[in-house]
């Protein structure tokens, strides 16, 4: 049985060699999708390990960011919120790149990997939503594939970890419930219109 950790990550930076993980949102679901938990983090990285761009795209502030647990402490109770009694596939908006930071982080700290090694991905699966649909698809960001669920308008997304899995799992709902099967005698819509 799967079990999946629809999750967004922070960053000091793009790099997971010489930036840390400033924070970790994760809302947890059975395979039907049913949400069984949620948790938000912020994590206190090193400020060296922290570029300017990256502090101003989520609104680090070094004195806030000071009284947040360390890194060890966070993976921990990330790993215990997952699920035991199945297989937890990590999910969200280019998941992969979260996936990199927190495997990392969970071999310097020699803490368990608590994920498989499968990843759901949400641009992958808005693309093949575009695809069946038919619909021209001009950015494969979170932002784009929400603005096309029609669950955001043209403002911007807020970085902010747990609104950002949140908004991935709404966004992955809305995209399966689109892909749903269609009556036989109604046309697929042809990529080329």
């Amino acid at each position: 049985m799967f079990a999946f950790a629809f999750l967004d990550c922070e960053f000091g930076g793009l790099d997971p060699e010489l930036h840390d993980i400033t924070e970790i949102g994760v809302v947890v679901t059975d395979y039907r999708l049913r949400e069984l938990s949620q948790a938000e983090w912020k994590v206190r990285p090193r400020p060296e390990r922290v570029s300017e761009e990256a502090a101003r795209i989520f609104g680090y502030d070094e004195e806030v960011w000071a009284q947040a647990p360390g890194v060890r402490q966070v993976l921990t109770e990330f790993a215990d919120l997952m699920p035991s009694d199945c297989t937890v596939v990590p999910a969200g908006q280019n998941v992969r790149m979260d996936v990199t930071f927190l495997e990392l982080a969970y071999k310097k700290c020699e803490i368990p990997y608590p994920f498989d090694y499968h990843v759901i991905d949400l641009a992958t699966l808005y693309y093949a939503w575009s695809l069946v649909a038919g619909e021209t698809v001009s950015a494969l960001s979170l932002r784009q594939s929400a603005m096309t669920a029609g669950l955001l308008d043209k403002g911007g997304v807020a970085h902010r970890a747990l609104a950002d899995a949140r908004l991935t799992l709404e966004t992955f709902r809305h995209l399966i419930g689109r892909l749903a099967p269609r009556e036989p005698t109604e046309p697929v819509p042809d990529a080329n219109d």
